[in-house]
């Protein structure tokens, strides 16, 4: 059964199909964020409104209580286009709606009915779904001091030691379904040190939603929310250009996968915070 931890993901867009009528169909995209549950179903674009989001929707959520899925009502969106539609469609159903591009499961989901879904329906164009938009690479902005540590690491792991991540103790967690990986991958990441405010830094990181890292010329930075980039670090030059190398290196071997840790001091065995994150092509 699913558990309390994971949350919704959810994607409400066109698809490369045309109807009977030349208009490109619609469809919802339901996946909770542990992978556990799946829901889908194809909207005409005359019914394009957030009433049937509201009723299809709720489908769902019955569809799930029947097959005794219990997720945290909390919905992820990715594409702030349809931020409004989705709040006025989810709210009166009780879900919080958190714009966000933590939605790896789903962008997984999406790539795999691109490949074998889509191209068997009739009225299927050829072409490339339409992605979220572009983000320009927004000037990073300084963490704000509720999430700054004392002081941060690099730090690496070999992927297999993540696998039981959900069995770790961990106050804030930010997990994710581990993906296939190539034998031996290690996967880079930061961690953070708060010794007098440990959970307080993980839980304004997790309001964050954070997404990736990535190295900009020479800084550290962690890519959040919608459109949120964050200045984690300057770097020295050296250490940017093996930081870039290390994360180049996760995406073809592990996936993509990054983590950020954050723990009251480098010996602490306690996490107070710890997100699997996910450099991804659309993320």
């Amino acid at each position: 059964m699913s558990s309390l931890q994971a949350t919704w993901e959810l994607d409400y867009y066109s698809r490369p199909i045309l109807d009977a009528k030349g208009k490109k169909c619609w469809e919802l995209l339901l996946i909770s964020s542990d992978n556990f549950f799946k829901w889908q179903r194809f909207c005409s674009a005359d019914n394009v409104n957030s009433q049937w989001l509201k009723q299809a929707l709720g489908d769902a959520l019955s569809d799930a209580r029947a097959q005794g899925v219990t997720i945290a009502p909390l919905l992820r969106c990715w594409r702030s286009s349809m931020r409004t539609m989705v709040q006025r469609a989810a709210e009166p159903l009780g879900l919080e709606v958190i714009p966000s591009r933590r939605c790896y499961g789903l962008q997984q989901w999406l790539l795999e009915r691109e490949a074998s879904v889509y191209p068997e329906i009739d009225g299927y164009l050829q072409g490339p779904l339409a992605p979220p938009p572009s983000l320009n690479n927004p000037i990073a902005l300084p963490l704000p001091e509720a999430v700054r540590g004392e002081q941060w690491s690099w730090a690496n792991m070999p992927a297999y030691s993540l696998v039981d991540a959900n069995q770790w103790p961990i106050d804030f967690a930010g997990l994710i379904p581990f993906p296939k990986v190539m034998d031996g991958a290690i996967i880079p990441g930061v961690r953070l040190f708060s010794p007098s405010r440990p959970l307080a830094l993980a839980g304004w990181l997790s309001g964050l939603e954070p997404v990736r890292f990535e190295v900009r010329n020479q800084q550290l930075v962690l890519e959040a929310g919608i459109e949120d980039s964050w200045l984690v670090s300057d770097l020295a030059p050296d250490e940017a250009i093996a930081a870039k190398e290390a994360f180049a290196k996760a995406r073809n071997e592990a996936a993509g996968l990054q983590f950020l840790a954050v723990q009251s001091s480098e010996t602490a065995t306690q996490l107070a915070g710890f997100w699997m994150l996910q450099d991804l092509p659309n993320g």
